[in-house]
């Protein structure tokens, strides 16, 4: 059937629409390598950044294999719980899905493992990054995918049969991405433990901080643009005309979530910055870099959904979950170098209820009936939209714990039984970079008393064995 040129243009811009967000989800592959080597100690930062380069080429594989099968698949044995077709993107592309789609879905699965990576670096062997975040972006990630975002799935605010009338809204993945790599990070920092040095003979915290305050700035500012890709371009298309309006879309509506995300992150900023100085008693750059970003993570859930108001409440109380898990974290002796399980996690998880709380009845119509006004749906429950949303809220956070400590927990266990989960003590000390890397990322280290070359790091070690 031809189609009128009209429907080509909207066809046309509405692919350049997510293609463009798709780059943008992509640029954030950079923020994490820079957030990432920044936040670790100079010998570990060759080590962290190659494990964010492994995210991208072992997220493609696997995604194309079966990850984006598992998360979309719809055929003819279609079920609420998992995908079942379009493995190696067979019959791809169809009237649902194209390859852009693909690719815009393939940006944020391999952001998942980054977040998982950085709660276990600088103390993990390199073969069991590996295995984990193939198994991580190639099937427990999808699942939760197909869950929440399928049209099919039993969480979906788009699925025929919504749960308790309502489904669960996670437009742009609180729970789905963040929640799922800090659940994961926790596990696998628990199970390999902290690092050689963290914590003193009386369990006290020793300051080991990032050594480029630098780069961590930079892959802020990567990040937040990244996010423009990641929130706004969840709507996946935006020339949708809204019914019984004259100048309202999702054009309308990409816009207001670009403004909720900005709002969220430089809330939680500021409140982190002075809530911290309060604590600490000076200002810090990094504390206030992972504030910006835990108030980013709390709004991707509701970012469509809120109005500008409550995404300055999101950031706010973002601000402080990551600041009391934080100061919780040390207390238990519990190791996450770049805060990944507290910020991702943690702000995930109150992204999910803010959305349930905060979510506003036109908006939630906009982003999921295309603004019909004969429709109606729950919405937030302090909005006077019900419990029902709130409910299918509170379902997708423990169902993503849940799953993820099912799946992670035993595989991070079994590495760790075998043995190829952690370094051993001598190579974390000397450094992964000059240990199983060749080499330091940068030329000289005055600073560190380490091996330099890999030969000096291999005489150190044959001279150990004498």
């Amino acid at each position: 059937m031809e189609i009128s040129w009209e429907q080509s243009v909207t066809y046309s811009i509405n692919t350049i629409y997510l293609l463009f967000s798709a780059y943008l989800v992509f640029v954030m592959q950079l923020g994490f390598a820079m957030l990432c080597a920044g936040s670790v100690r100079a010998k570990n930062a060759m080590n962290i950044m190659l494990t964010n380069v492994v995210d991208a080429v072992v997220g493609s594989i696997s995604y194309y294999l079966f990850g984006f099968a598992l998360a979309f698949g719809d055929g003819s044995n279609s079920n609420p719980f998992i995908g079942t077709g379009f493995f190696a993107l067979k019959d791809i592309p169809n009237s649902t899905y194209d390859y852009s789609y693909f690719l815009f879905q393939w940006a944020f699965a391999i952001a998942v493992a980054g977040i998982t990576s950085g709660s276990i670096a600088e103390r993990t062997q390199f073969s069991a990054y590996l295995a984990f975040s193939f198994f991580l972006s190639g099937f427990v990630y999808p699942i939760v995918v197909h869950w929440v975002w399928s049209s099919s799935g039993w969480l979906s605010p788009s699925s025929s049969n919504l749960l308790f009338g309502s489904g669960a809204i996670d437009f742009a993945g609180s729970g789905v991405v963040h929640l799922v790599g800090g659940v994961a990070g926790l596990w696998g920092s628990l199970i390999e433990g902290p690092r050689v040095g963290r914590f003193d003979a009386f369990g006290k915290p020793v300051p080991m901080r990032g050594h480029n305050a630098t780069l961590v700035v930079l892959g802020t500012f990567l990040l937040w643009f990244g996010w423009f890709g990641f929130n706004p371009g969840s709507f996946d298309k935006i020339l949708v005309a809204y019914p019984n309006t004259t100048d309202q879309g999702n054009w309308t509506a990409v816009g207001r979530t670009a403004v909720t995300t900005t709002l969220a992150g430089s809330t939680a900023g500021i409140v982190t910055l002075f809530g911290r100085r309060i604590l600490v008693g000076h200002w810090d750059a990094l504390d206030v870099c992972n504030g910006v970003l835990g108030g980013f993570v709390a709004i991707t859930s509701g970012c469509s959904v809120v109005e500008p108001w409550a995404a300055i409440v999101c950031g706010f109380f973002a601000a402080w979950v990551l600041i009391g898990l934080n100061s919780l974290a040390l207390k238990l002796n519990f190791d996450d170098p770049l805060e990944a399980t507290q910020l991702h996690g943690g702000c995930g998880a109150w992204g999910l209820i803010f959305t349930g709380l905060f979510a506003k009845e036109e908006f939630v119509i906009q982003a999921y009936n295309s603004g019909m006004s004969s429709v109606g749906r729950p919405y937030g429950l302090i909005m006077g939209g019900g419990w029902g949303l709130i409910g299918a809220q509170v379902s997708e956070l423990l169902v993503i714990v849940g799953w993820v400590s099912v799946t992670m927990g035993p595989l991070f266990y079994t590495l760790h039984k075998l043995r190829v989960l952690r370094i051993p003590v001598e190579e974390e000390i000397a450094g992964l970079d000059i240990s199983s890397h060749g080499g330091y990322a940068y030329v000289a280290h005055p600073e560190e008393n380490h091996p330099r070359l890999y030969a000096d790091y291999m005489r150190l070690q044959d001279n150990n064995r004498v």
